[in-house]
């Protein structure tokens, strides 16, 4: 959604063309807000997750650039690392199961004019051939450059530099998630430890322990505790999700850097629990004491 152009001069007197160089970035989320926005596209809701009796679910695309924008929908596999990282994959792990041969969605692609948005309509099918447990794909809603009409061309210039046009095109990708069957995932977490980085900026490792037939979705929250019972909140981070199969999930939270707090003595107090937007529910407690 934006273009940029690199120039870069030689030292020697060289003549070449324009050379078109295409990257892209897939941009995935785990956000906080329930309204997912990367350049000029706005997107809600940041899942899609299937559960119970729901056969449908809209999803709402806005354009919130001052250009009209085109965005082709795709379904892709995602692979998430022990560090939280994605891959995008062809086969499914084991125990991981995709959610694409189950999933009817259109329209494909939408053209949207400058504070224009729509609506895609996202479908469970053949709901019967499901078993029990979880299926997860990722929508992926890809920017489509605009494209210069035939016979339309830049003028010839004639330089002493080679000049490089990169286009990057950035996308948004959402998991598509169908649950069938009760829940039995229960999270735990370990490996609780408190560094200073560069002796000065506080940062909190832990480790997510899931086990159960489906993921885990919530928010982490740190409070400091101090000696006197003080409750300070220093840290908090939405959307942390550990997909299945994972068993584990590594996560570093950066902490609140304060004259008034002292991480030598009290407590740290972390709570992993539902987003604010399903019933209230604590998914895992730990404390870590720092005298």
């Amino acid at each position: 959604m934006f273009k940029i152009k690199l120039r870069v001069k030689q030292i020697a007197r060289i003549r070449s063309n324009i050379i078109p160089v295409v990257l892209v970035f897939i941009l995935l989320l785990c956000l906080s807000a329930g309204i997912f926005a990367q350049g000029n596209l706005l997107l809600t809701p940041r899942r899609v997750v299937f559960d119970g009796s729901t056969r449908s679910i809209d999803l709402n695309l806005a354009n919130t650039g001052q250009d009209s924008a085109t965005y082709a929908i795709s379904i892709v596999q995602i692979r998430m690392t022990e560090e939280g990282q994605f891959e995008t994959i062809t086969e499914p792990d084991p125990g991981q199961r995709f959610a694409d041969r189950f999933i009817r969605y259109f329209p494909r692609s939408v053209t949207l004019a400058p504070g224009e948005a729509q609506v895609i309509k996202v479908q469970v099918t053949r709901r019967s051939q499901l078993e029990e447990g979880e299926y997860r794909s990722h929508f992926y809603f890809r920017a489509v450059p605009d494209t210069r009409p035939l016979g339309e061309e830049e003028p010839a210039q004639v330089t002493d530099a080679i000049s490089v046009q990169l286009t990057p095109i950035f996308g948004i990708t959402i998991p598509v998630i169908i649950r069938v069957g009760e829940s039995n995932t229960t999270v735990s977490l370990s490996d609780l430890e408190l560094r200073m980085v560069n002796d000065s900026e506080p940062q909190l490792e832990l480790i997510f322990n899931r086990s159960g037939n489906m993921s885990a979705y919530g928010n982490l929250a740190v409070d400091h505790v101090s000696p006197s019972g003080t409750v300070t909140r220093v840290g908090i981070a939405n959307g942390i999700a550990v997909y299945t199969p994972n068993t584990k999930r590594k996560f570093i939270l950066n902490l609140v850097k304060s004259e008034d707090i002292d991480y030598t003595k009290g407590r740290l107090r972390i709570i992993y629990s539902a987003p604010s937007d399903v019933r209230p529910e604590t998914y895992a407690e730990s404390e870590l004491m720092l005298n």
